[in-house]
C-alpha cells in the first residue's frame, strides 16, 4: 500500500505544477480519489497518506464502504449515474453528488437528506459533447434546472460537472473545458454563486486545471488497475 502513498505524492506534484503553470491558486484545485471497484484497504491506505475525498460510481458500493470505514473522516462523493429509486442511500451517506441531471433526482435527494446533516453539495452534470451514451443536461437546459435546485433547502448547488468526449488533442481538451468554465461564469453573472468545476481525469487533467477545474477526478493513477 506504500505505492498508493507514492502515487498520491506524484499526482500532488503534478497538480501543483499545472496550477503554477496556469496561474491557479493551488488551494483552489482539489483531488478527488476515484476509488470505485477498489478495496476498503486501498482507501484506508490513501486516507493514511492524507487523502480525505473519495469518489464512488455505484450506490451499494459507496454505502458498504462508508459503513466499513465509518470511523474515518471521509468526504464521500457520488460521481456515477443515479437512479431515482436509489437516491435515499446517497442522501443519507454522501457529502457531494456530482451527477444531478434531472429535477426529479434533485427533489428526491432534498426530501431524503436527513435534517441532522448539512445540505448536500451537488453539481449539475452537463453533456457538453452531446454524446447519446452519456448522462447530463444540454447547456440550453441548464439554467432552468439550476433555478429549480436553488429553491431546495437541503441541497446546495455548488457548480458543474462534465465528462467530455475523449480527445488526444490538448487544444481540443482546453476548448471544451473553457466552454464549461464560461457557462459557470455566465450563471454567476445571473446571481448564482457557483464555486465548483468538477472536470478533468488522468488523460485531461492539465487542460482542466488550465481552464478552471476546482475538483479533478483521478482513479487508476492512484489505485492502479481496478479489481473488476
Amino acid at each position: 500500500m506504500t505505492q498508493i502513498r507514492d502515487k498520491l505524492q506524484i499526482i500532488g506534484v503534478e497538480i501543483k505544477k499545472n496550477a503554477q503553470q496556469y496561474q491557479r491558486d493551488l488551494d483552489d484545485v482539489a483531488l478527488l480519489a476515484v476509488s470505485k471497484l477498489h478495496s476498503a484497504e486501498a482507501i484506508q491506505a490513501a486516507y493514511d497518506a492524507g487523502q480525505r475525498a473519495f469518489g464512488e460510481n455505484y450506490v451499494q458500493e459507496l454505502v458498504e464502504k462508508a459503513q466499513e470505514l465509518s470511523a474515518l473522516n471521509i468526504s464521500w462523493h457520488f460521481i456515477g449515474p443515479l437512479q431515482s429509486n436509489k437516491t435515499k442511500h446517497i442522501a443519507e451517506v454522501a457529502s457531494w453528488v456530482h451527477t444531478v441531471d434531472r429535477f426529479k433526482i434533485a427533489q428526491r435527494l432534498n426530501d431524503q437528506r436527513p435534517e441532522g446533516l448539512p445540505p448536500l453539495s451537488v453539481c449539475i452534470q452537463i453533456n457538453i459533447s452531446g454524446e447519446a451514451s452519456k448522462s447530463g443536461v444540454s447547456p440550453n437546459e441548464l439554467e432552468e434546472l439550476a433555478s429549480k435546485i436553488t429553491k431546495l433547502p437541503r441541497l446546495r448547488l455548488r457548480g458543474l460537472m462534465v465528462i467530455p468526449a475523449l480527445s488526444d488533442s490538448f487544444e481540443s481538451q482546453r476548448a471544451t473545458f473553457a466552454e464549461v468554465s464560461k457557462i459557470k461564469d455566465t450563471l454567476n453573472q445571473q446571481s448564482y454563486t457557483l464555486d465548483t468545476l468538477s472536470m478533468g481525469m488522468s488523460g485531461d487533467m492539465e487542460a482542466a486545471i488550465a481552464e478552471g477545474a476546482t475538483i479533478v477526478r483521478i482513479g487508476t493513477a492512484i489505485f492502479g488497475t481496478r479489481d473488476a
